[in-house]
Formats: C-alpha cells, sequence, structure tokens
C-alpha cells in the first residue's frame, strides 16, 4: 500500500495494545497521519510501505544491579518510536528520523568505525552485521521514524530506535525468524561494538519483548530472562514517570563510581563482580572489606546489590502470583535503599541540587502512605517513578506539577507487546 491507502486504513490499528487506551484514537490517527507524510515528504508515495514500532521501556526493580550480574525487573511503555518503511532495491538503508538528519548505511560497508561513535548510523551498522552473521541476506530500504519516548529520562529511546531497526531488518529479511532475545542481543552489541558505548543487556531486552520482563544476569552471556504474564492494567494504578528538569550533564563521573565502587568490594574476595560474591560472605567480613577499600559508601552500595538484586527477584515472583500489594511494598524498599545506600538520588558534587530528592518527598507526602515511588533509572538527575492509585491520580499529578512545571508527570501505562510491525 503507498502512503495514501494506508491512511484510509489507519483507523483499523490496534492502538489499545499498543498505547493502552480504549479511546482518544484521533491522537494517534494524527500521529500516524504525520509519520506518513514525513515519509511521503522524503521518499515519495509510491510502493509497498509498511509500518513498524518500538517501545520505550522503564526500570522497576534493581536499581544499578544489571552491571554487577544481578537481576533486573523492567517493562515496555505504551510510548514507542513508529517508523514508516519501503524496499528501495539498492544496498543501502536509508533512516531519516524526524528532526534529525539522514542516516545512510552501505550494506558494502558495515566495518565498526571509531568515527562513527556516538551517531545512530553507527547502530545501523552493527544491527545490520548481526543479521548478516546469522546468514541472512538482507538488503536495502528508506525509513522515516518518529519518536515520543522521552529523552534523558530513563526510557530508553537509544535502544528502542535499535529495536525498531532490528524489527524492521527481521520482518523484511528475516522471515520475523530472529527472537526478541537475540535481536536485543543485536542492540547489545551495536551499541557496544559500534556505537561505542558500554551497556548491559536490560534495555534493549524490555524494548524488544513487551509486557513485564524479569532478567538474572548471573550468566551474563545467556541470562535467564521470562516474560510474567501479568497485567498492569488491572491493577487500579497507573504508573508515573516524573521529569524533574535536572540536567545530566557532567555526571559521568557520578555514575561511573558506582560501578567502580562495586567492583572494589568485589575485588577483595577476588570476583569481577559483586554476584561472584555471596552474600552471607559479605555482610560477614564488612569490617575487614571496610579497612581494606577505605571508602564507606563503597560498602553501603554494594549492601543495597545484595539487597536490591534478591528484591528484584522478590518482585518478579510477586508479580507472577498476582501479589501487587506486595509487589509495592517491595518497590518501596527499593526507593529507601536506592536513596540511604545506592545514594544516587543527587551529586556529591552539587549539595544544593536535589531535584530528585526533593520530588521523593513530595511523593511522600502526596502518596500519604499509599503506591509505592522510587529512584528510575541511573538517578543524580532526571527522573523519578510512581505508582499511584486511580483515585488519587489528578492531584498526585497537580502536586507534582505545581512544583516542578506542566507537563513533568507522565502518566504511563505498561504495553503488551514489544517492538512489532504493525499489520493493517
Amino acid at each position: 500500500m503507498n502512503t495514501a491507502e494506508i491512511k484510509q486504513r489507519v483507523n483499523s490499528i490496534d492502538f489499545k495494545t499498543l498505547y493502552c487506551q480504549d479511546g482518544d484514537t484521533e491522537r494517534y490517527i494524527k500521529r500516524f497521519y504525520s509519520l506518513l507524510d514525513g515519509f511521503s515528504d522524503t521518499f515519495g508515495d509510491s510502493g509497498d510501505i509498511r509500518l513498524f514500532s518500538a517501545p520505550g521501556r522503564t526500570e522497576i526493580g534493581g536499581n544499578h544491579t544489571d552491571h554487577q550480574h544481578g537481576a533486573v525487573v523492567a517493562g515496555s511503555l505504551n510510548l514507542d518510536v513508529i517508523g514508516a518503511v519501503r524496499l528501495n532495491g539498492e544496498n543501502i538503508i536509508r533512516i531519516k528520523s524526524e528532526g534529525f538528519p539522514m542516516d545512510t548505511v552501505s550494506l558494502d560497508n558495515l566495518q565498526a568505525d571509531a568515527d562513527e561513535y556516538g551517531k545512530s548510523s553507527s547502530l545501523i551498522r552493527g544491527i545490520a552485521t548481526c543479521f548478516l552473521k546469522k546468514g541472512y541476506k538482507i538488503g536495502g530500504f528508506d525509513a522515516y521514524t518518529t519518536s515520543n519516548v522521552l529523552k534523558g529520562s530513563g526510557m530508553s529511546s537509544s535502544a528502542a530506535f535499535e529495536i525498531l531497526v532490528a524489527v524492521i531488518i527481521n520482518e523484511l529479511f528475516a522471515n520475523g525468524e530472529v527472537s526478541a532475545v537475540e535481536m536485543a542481543k543485536f542492540g547489545q552489541y551495536a551499541e557496544n561494538v559500534y556505537f561505542g558505548k558500554p551497556c548491559g543487556l536490560l534495555d534493549q531486552t524490555a524494548c524488544a519483548s513487551g509486557g513485564i520482563v524479569a532478567m538474572d544476569f548471573s550468566d551474563n552471556e545467556n541470562p535467564a530472562i521470562s516474560k510474567l504474564d501479568f497485567d498492569f492494567a488491572k491493577t487500579g494504578y497507573s504508573l508515573c514517570i516524573i521529569d524533574t528538569g535536572a540536567d545530566h550533564a557532567n555526571l559521568t563521573g557520578e555514575y561511573a563510581a558506582i560501578t567502580v565502587e562495586m567492583k572494589k568490594v568485589a575485588e577483595f574476595f577476588g570476583k569481577s563482580f559483586l554476584n561472584e560474591v555471596s552474600a552471607e560472605e559479605f555482610f560477614g567480613q564488612i569490617k575487614s572489606v571496610r579497612k581494606a577499600v577505605e571508602n564507606d559508601r563503597a560498602i553501603l552500595r554494594a549492601m543495597h546489590f545484595f539487597n536490591e538484586t534478591n528484591r528484584a527477584k522478590a518482585e518478579a515472583d510477586a508479580l507472577r502470583k498476582g501479589d501487587f500489594d506486595e509487589f509495592l511494598r517491595l518497590v518501596g524498599e527499593s526507593g529507601r535503599s536506592s536513596y540511604m545506600y545506592l545514594q544516587n538520588v543527587f551529586a556529591a558534587s552539587a549539595p544544593k541540587k536535589q531535584a530528585v530528592s526533593l520530588a521523593l518527598a513530595l511523593c511522600d507526602k502526596l502518596l500519604m502512605g499509599r503506591g509505592a515511588f522510587r529512584v528510575h533509572g541511573g538517578g543524580f538527575a532526571g527522573t523519578i517513578q510512581a505508582f499511584v492509585p486511580a483515585d488519587m491520580l489528578n492531584g498526585f499529578k497537580d502536586g507534582i506539577e505545581a512544583v516542578f512545571g506542566k507537563g513533568m508527570c507522565h502518566i504511563l501505562s505498561i504495553r503488551s507487546v514489544g517492538g512489532v510491525e504493525i499489520k493493517l
């Protein structure tokens, strides 16, 4: 179908599955119209055009556990990057993302290049390479994309883009044979090797799989990944991501220090990662560890890891059993642990800038002992996460935005599908 024909059928898209809403489809229809107009303006409107979607993600449990090969719970969001795609008969992939320059990748040159680090074209090149290594013969296509996944919010807009590219290639050239977990690994490989950014598998797996996913990275090469059969929509709660407006700039050292300090504790036991150390061994030798590392914060951060990775497993078990009250209790524990032990709520170098701490304090006041709230993602700046009862939602949103500004409390849901081709 060309763009005009697709527009006539856009209202048949399953918006409820993609965006977790029954009504208000008009804004989604307009968004896809805009996508198709962008494609038409960039590449022309003829030919067989197909639609794709890949969601952002939210970390639900396991704050800063994945890099120590611990456990995590994450979910895909009803915010996504969508793409209109058409085969071009060439050996070139062209992707125009709304608001950004065109990325052009020749399939004749798929070598990693340090000069391309940090560019989205490197991600395309890396993912294409993974499909070729699997033995698939791939060709060129043109794509126009637009995204409403918030950047710098812990929702992993980059992973959503990676999974979108992987799903497009999978459907166009691999008969949909590559699994969600394998596509997630493709995205991680592209980010590590081609983009030049070390990262775990959490973000890509959540974006690719959809729903709520439990991950255990004890075997980091082959993590245990299970999709939880839990319908968040039936809980009577909303997921709120609160943007504090705090700047992530110059915080690289703060993020890196968490990993460095946790690894210092692991090294005391002759290990590379904390997950290789038993909690009993660690807690039994805290005095000796403290003397060796000469850093009490490192001890506290290690305490957070051992408790938090077990807590993430317990959260997954609670959801499997349908015990949402227990899940909320554990989320609350996670938030307190990040604040007290992990200490990623504000940068030690800027103690006057405590937007995340303030947002957590406001959640505590507004929720009055109900629901749960925690640091979201890396911490120090950016966003926090809250699970808010339906009867408190309007007052909660108003209370947060009275301090942080209009539009800073995002009311979201967990969508059940990950990266997909949208069938019309």
